[in-house]
């Protein structure tokens, strides 16, 4: 008798290190999710390459860009935290339509028409769209010159919308990822190529072979964070944007990827 109560005091000592090691390991464990607030836990939706607002980072494996520190930087200031999710432009559109995800930051352009069935923050950069043309073409000097060329641009993006509606006499060609587009361009096969201004002037000026801009900027635009229709996240978020505006939080984060700022953010301050 002595030495079954015995066993069963052993028994139920080692039940409970067990449960104890276990409760242990699962606290421990916080998934892909940035920050820790004690919050809530928010998915973003961010394109996967869109330099320099969002791009995957080749040696760490990690999604980095003006974008991803943003809002890192609005989620600690709100106090939540997120998990960040890539993928095509498109799906980060299509993501926010069926509320998928909790937040987009995609360098996406506000418009009307996405207005209709997504809602956005307050504008967190201004910006338009940008011709590339070869470095030695000198018959593309400005949009005026883009009859019977051949442009290239992204796909679902408001460059492709722009070209549609006033270049009709050009030869629109769509790619799924900007950058094919500028190898067609430094290849030969494209005339040239409109994209959104930060876009085209980092690439030229950092990844390209032999390219140049054209023209002035066109069609101002605005860069928003998107949310699914009626969103609570939406006043959270700006106000967290605003005190990074006026604390020097955004400067410091526009620095860092875009260097002294040329344009971007006046109408948000």
């Amino acid at each position: 008798m002595k030495a079954k109560w015995y066993l069963f005091i052993m028994v139920m000592a080692l039940s409970m290190l067990l449960a104890a090691c276990g409760s242990d390991s699962e606290a421990g464990t916080s998934g892909d999710s940035e920050g820790d607030s004690g919050g809530e836990t928010y998915t973003v939706a961010t394109d996967n390459n869109f330099v320099p607002f969002e791009f995957m980072n080749e040696e760490t494996g990690e999604m980095e860009g003006f974008d991803i520190d943003l809002i890192k930087a609005i989620a600690d200031e709100a106090g939540f935290n997120i998990e960040i999710e890539s993928m095509k432009f498109d799906g980060v559109v299509a993501g926010m339509q069926s509320g998928r995800y909790d937040i987009g930051i995609a360098g996406m352009t506000i418009t009307e028409e996405r207005k209709e069935t997504i809602d956005f923050s307050d504008p967190y950069y201004d910006a338009g769209l940008m011709l590339a043309v070869s470095a030695d073409n000198d018959e593309i000097q400005s949009e005026d010159d883009l009859a019977g060329k051949k442009v290239g641009t992204r796909s679902g993006t408001t460059s492709e919308t722009y070209i549609r509606e006033n270049h009709p006499d050009a030869e629109l060609i769509t790619f799924p990822g900007i950058v094919e587009a500028y190898m067609d361009l430094e290849s030969g096969r494209l005339d040239a190529v409109m994209y959104d201004v930060p876009n085209v002037q980092y690439y030229v000026a950092n990844d390209s072979e032999g390219l140049k801009t054209a023209g002035d900027i066109l069609q101002g635009e605005q860069y928003g964070i998107a949310f699914p229709k009626d969103s609570e996240l939406v006043s959270d978020v700006n106000e967290a944007l605003q005190t990074l505006i006026d604390n020097g939080t955004y400067d410091d984060i526009y620095e860092e990827w875009f260097g002294e700022r040329k344009y971007g953010t006046e109408s948000s301050e």
